[in-house]
């Protein structure tokens, strides 16, 4: 059986979600693109900075993780995969949560983004089974924000070592 071609977006909503889920087109470069929709992760670390209470970056993180599971799932059926590599708001999502539990500083934002990256790439479980096994946007977000979780514990552990115990 033939491969069937990915829906064309025909309308101003379909081409926003697109946008929005590829990063501003950030997704969209051939190479790397999660490595590149992440580097929206800095900036929004920088709005999220100092000013901005724990609870208030999970709230953040939290409405983003809600409002991705319709984004991502809309955006890959738009694209006719079950998670294109150019939907990044997964990726974008999970910044909040990385530096909720950390001060925000050049140091804390360039470590995230190197911990997630890592941990996205290699996916260790339970990331790449959270991924099969939930089913359009919620799989597609939840992976990263496992991955997310698996950067934010040596990320606790540098910053704030021994404190923690």
């Amino acid at each position: 059986m033939a491969e069937q071609a990915a829906p064309q977006p025909q309308n101003f909503t379909d081409r926003l979600v697109l946008f929005v889920a590829e990063g501003a087109g950030l997704g969209r470069i051939p190479f790397l693109p999660g490595t590149f929709g992440s580097l929206w992760g800095i900036p929004l670390g920088c709005l999220l900075g100092q000013d901005v209470s724990t609870w208030e970056r999970l709230v953040v993180g939290l409405a983003m993780f809600i409002v991705g599971v319709p984004l991502c799932d809309r955006a890959a059926r738009l694209r006719g995969k079950k998670d294109p590599g150019s939907v990044v708001w997964d990726e974008i999502t999970a910044f909040p949560l990385m530096y909720a539990f950390v001060p925000i500083t050049w140091n804390t934002l360039i470590l995230g983004f190197v911990l997630f990256r890592f941990f996205d790439i290699t996916k260790p479980p339970p990331v790449r089974k959270v991924e099969q096994l939930l089913p359009g946007g919620m799989g597609i977000m939840t992976d990263d924000i496992v991955a997310a979780l698996w950067a934010l514990i040596p990320m606790l552990l540098l910053v704030h070592g021994t404190d923690l115990f």
